[in-house]
């Protein structure tokens, strides 16, 4: 079986494209120091702020995703990524109302089932790659690397910490309850 699908690939695009339009109203694009006034506002500022939101919220998504495929498939389990259809067409519906507060399921991977330690450590891979992402972003910032697009890291860095902790909150549904569960099971 290969590490990933053409479905998966479509599904990760569309999953890119419905994040970015989600957070567009969120992550607006700022002109660069000594931009064209006439070419900035020339263009279309709804596709540059989706490609922008995209840049800024895709990644902790597609990457908190991708770990726990990662994860489950080490311990010989079949995983496939996927994006929730309906759930992204009810917030893009939700966001073009101007809805003030969005709530979306960004992807999920489903799994042949696991013995209850592997399915621990598949469940908290998504968060822990968040932390991951937020710490090394952070200490980028902190020691002035890549100072050019601190406007960029800066709020990706908030999501990945936002989304680590979220998701590992003891809710059922979430990768938190799914990891204490996986947990008790093992020692219990």
């Amino acid at each position: 079986m290969a590490f990933i699908s053409i479905r998966e690939i479509i599904d990760i695009i569309i999953m890119v494209f419905a994040i970015g339009y989600i957070f567009s109203g969120f992550f607006k694009r700022t002109p660069h120091e000594g931009y064209d006034p006439i070419k900035y506002f020339s263009k279309s500022m709804g596709w540059e702020n989706i490609k922008h939101a995209a840049m800024i919220a895709a990644p902790a998504v597609v990457l908190h995703e991708l770990a726990h495929k990662i994860v489950a498939m080490s311990y010989g389990a079949i995983a496939i990524l996927k994006a929730p259809y309906l759930m992204y067409g009810i917030v893009i519906a939700l966001r073009a109302m101007n809805f003030p507060l969005v709530f979306f399921v960004g992807g999920y991977v489903a799994h042949s089932p696991l013995p209850a330690l592997p399915s621990a450590f598949v469940s908290v891979a998504g968060p822990l790659t968040n932390f991951i992402v937020w710490f090394l972003i952070q200490t980028a910032i902190k020691h002035n690397v890549l100072r050019k697009y601190h406007s960029i890291m800066a709020p990706m860095a908030k999501i990945n910490l936002f989304l680590g902790i979220f998701n590992m909150l003891p809710i059922p549904g979430f990768d938190g309850f799914n990891f204490f569960r996986s947990l008790f099971s093992a020692f219990m």
